[in-house]
């Protein structure tokens, strides 16, 4: 372990003194470039360093880490309340228990204490991280906004993401609700271009879709034949299937998940319903037809970074991303 953590600081401390253009734009309350000339150390190649150690071995992280940033973001906001331990935290949530890239923060947040100390906040490093891995799997660069802070409160009774089983007009609901439109929620679902999906989450759409004891009509009947196989009727469900069925493209992040929803080709009933339902419809189409896809992705990623986030003297910069500095500030 000591020597693993010398070779994520040897390769941290390498990118760091790789510059990095950021454009000191603000937006809202967060900055592009908020630790330019806070630490003589790029705390962004930092991150990224040990991002890309991770990526090198387990390209699945991809996802995991996208997932890690959507799921923290929706709950109290971008406050790294997901990373909480506890016996009722957000990590204990039915939503939550699947959720990986946990281990990825730890080692980033390390890497970025031995360098510059009680600087960054456990909320930054989860975008970042998502950023970095984005890159990693092709789906270009975009500038993160920083400055956010670290909140105190995690409670599973507080998780309430949307379902995958959600009907297009839920889902705008629910992304409404944190500020974010239509066509965020499109391109912010465009994350499933890389993942995976548990049987367990759409086996209903295989045998029983809306107890009508039928499978899934809209569903490509190739796509249902093999899924059949995949997860057959009654079973645990912790079977899996890529999310993307473009077998090229399961690890990439680009458009090729939204040509394989036009293609009737969807897992989850919402990430079809994206291609079925007219308020989503037109858009879909358009990005997959589209050459712009990974700059606009980046943009509504920034956007839900952005979500509810604590900056100022509101929350902490934890030196645990797993615990709050003083407990009691969590009551």
């Amino acid at each position: 372990m000591k020597v693993m953590m010398r070779r994520v600081a040897a390769l941290a401390l390498a990118l760091a003194l790789i510059s990095v253009h950021l454009t000191g734009q603000c937006h809202g309350q967060l900055q592009f470039g908020f630790y330019k000339g806070k630490c003589k150390f790029d705390v962004e190649s930092i991150v990224r360093g040990v991002v890309q150690a991770k990526f090198i071995s387990d390209k699945t992280i991809v996802a995991a880490l996208v997932r890690l940033h959507f799921h923290d973001c929706f709950v109290h906001g971008c406050d790294a309340s997901i990373l909480l331990d506890g016996s009722k935290s957000e990590k204990t949530a039915p939503p939550n228990l699947s959720v990986r890239g946990y281990d990825i923060i730890d080692a980033a947040k390390a890497a970025v204490e031995l360098f510059c100390p009680g600087l960054v906040s456990c909320a930054d490093i989860i975008a970042m991280a998502a950023r970095d891995s984005v890159l990693f799997a092709k789906g270009g660069w975009y500038n993160v906004q920083t400055g956010r802070r670290d909140g105190f409160v995690s409670s599973a009774q507080d998780v309430n993401l949307p379902s995958p089983s959600f009907t297009i007009p839920q889902a705008v609901a629910a992304f409404a609700s944190k500020g974010l439109d239509p066509t965020d929620m499109v391109y912010l679902l465009g994350g499933h271009t890389v993942g995976v999906a548990h049987c367990s989450l759409f086996q209903d759409r295989l045998y029983n879709f809306q107890n009508t004891g039928n499978p899934d009509p809209t569903m490509d009947t190739t796509l249902l034949s093999m899924l059949r196989q995949r997860c057959p009727q009654n079973s645990d469900g912790t079977n899996s299937t890529f999310l993307d069925q473009n077998p090229s493209s399961s690890f990439t992040v680009d458009n090729s998940f939204y040509q394989q929803i036009l293609l009737h080709k969807g897992i989850l009933q919402v990430d079809q319903e994206l291609a079925l339902d007219p308020i989503t419809q037109s858009t879909v189409a358009a990005i997959a037809d589209s050459t712009d896809f990974s700059y606009n992705f980046g943009q509504a990623m920034v956007k839900l970074g952005a979500v509810q986030v604590l900056t100022g003297n509101q929350g902490e910069i934890r030196r645990s991303c797993r615990s709050v500095n003083n407990p009691s500030n969590s009551n």
